[in-house]
């Protein structure tokens, strides 16, 4: 269970990161593709938050490999 936590922790957070940056700094006429949409925030928000764990396995793979 902790492990499923410490993976999926950088998703959410960078979704919460990106709506709260839709929130706070977004584009108020809505023209803005990306902060204009909290949806579209929140989702790149957890896309940015996904590479992050990308790399974390990415790592963890390559180490393996070397031993």
């Amino acid at each position: 269970m902790i492990s499923i936590i410490k993976k999926y922790y950088p998703v959410v957070l960078g979704g919460i990161f990106g709506y709260l940056y839709y929130h706070y700094i977004g584009c108020m006429s809505g023209s803005c593709p990306i902060t204009g949409n909290p949806y579209i925030s929140t989702l790149y928000g957890a896309l940015i938050g996904s590479i992050f764990v990308i790399d974390k396995v990415w790592k963890r793979k390559q180490e393996k490999q070397k031993e």
